[in-house]
């Protein structure tokens, strides 16, 4: 049980004055916005102790205030983020719309069991994945579903565009929108042609005139998949690597411990358990894990001997379930195949004799 110290519960259960419970939530919340980049494992757990139970205890407006503070941190208390993005709309804006603590499995829940004013802040995050643009676009209204359609940074599958077509036959403002997107297959913008009105058959035609080059958001969020320091710093793998050194020392690291963490959709763990098993350190591992050039990846991968499933499933989370498609990670797999694992051990040990030294 973490220590609770930093705020007697008892005695603030007794206090009948609701703004000073108010004050004492804004107050840890700030304490722990200022430190949040210096503190232990241990210290973050105990924040997320106090700050749940005191989310239990204080208004609306003092929840939105811990969440409007949570929002912009790399490290974060995960319960806590958790609790408050799925709380009343007002306090749960911020997080859902930037907080890099949420992760995909989070979002998808809470697109699934909240309402609109929930998915449409999700739809206008910096970076969605096909696997929560679906979600968004099946359960969210018309709305929610311009939203998705209007931000670049939304990766979107053939079923989701499939459904946003399909309501794009009865709302012009949804055909523009996904004029507007530079990732269209040539299939989808004929259908889009054939039921759009004039004003947005001209801007297709305009598009197609003048190349990506006209669709300055598509080209900014194509950008940002392109540049590793962006999925660098959304991702706290100090805690990860806290949480993966305890595993060491008690039940062990192996193959399973990837895949479980992967099966979490826990990028940050995946990279510190992979650094562990590999011997490279953390920097090396969570470099090479999020540029597109993967051999470095499959080097380590066959020198520690996973399975080719295995490195199948690590290329779907991650920077990689953006940045590589299908058929690139079905390439990538079949390269991992063909390496020697006896030269991968030969080319590993160099690495880490350089590193060594």
């Amino acid at each position: 049980m973490a220590n609770t110290e930093l705020v007697n519960f008892e005695a603030l259960a007794l206090e009948d004055d609701m703004s000073r419970r108010n004050d004492l939530a804004r107050n840890v919340a700030t304490l722990f916005s200022f430190t949040s980049e210096t503190c232990s494992d241990e210290q973050i757990e105990t924040y997320d102790h106090v700050l749940v139970r005191l989310a239990d205890m204080v208004e609306a407006q003092a929840r939105a205030f811990i969440a409007d503070r949570l929002a912009k941190l790399r490290r974060a208390p995960e319960n806590t983020v958790r609790r408050l993005a799925q709380d009343e709309i007002v306090v749960a804006r911020p997080l859902l719309e930037r907080s890099t603590v949420l992760r995909d499995v989070d979002l998808i829940e809470i697109a699934r069991d909240c309402g609109d004013d929930h998915r449409m802040a999700i739809a206008t995050r910096e970076i969605l994945s096909e696997l929560v643009t679906d979600v968004l676009v099946e359960e969210g209204g018309d709305p929610v579903k311009r939203a998705v359609a209007e931000n670049a940074g939304a990766s979107l599958s053939s079923f989701g565009v499939s459904r946003l077509l399909d309501a794009a036959s009865i709302d012009e403002e949804l055909q523009l929108a996904l004029a507007e997107r530079g990732d269209l297959q040539e299939a989808e913008i004929s259908r889009l042609a054939e039921l759009a009105g004039e004003r947005v058959r001209i801007r297709l035609f305009e598009a197609a005139g003048s190349g990506a080059e006209a669709l300055p958001a598509a080209a900014k969020a194509a950008a940002q998949r392109l540049s590793n320091d962006f999925w660098l710093q959304r991702y706290d793998f100090e805690t990860a690597m806290g949480r993966v050194l305890a595993l060491a020392r008690g039940p062990g690291l192996d193959e399973q411990t990837l895949l479980r963490f992967a099966e979490q959709d826990r990028f940050a763990e995946v990279v510190a358990t992979f650094a562990m098993l590999g011997d490279i350190g953390l920097e090396e591992a969570k470099h090479w894990m999020v540029r597109l050039d993967t051999d470095p990846f499959l080097i380590v991968a066959k020198a520690c001997g996973l399975k080719a499933t295995t490195v199948d499933t690590l290329l779907t989370i991650g920077p990689w379930r953006y940045r590589l498609p299908a058929a690139e990670r079905a390439r990538v797999v079949e390269r991992y195949a063909s390496i020697i694992p006896q030269s991968a051990r030969q080319l590993l040990n160099q690495w880490q004799g350089r590193l060594a030294s």
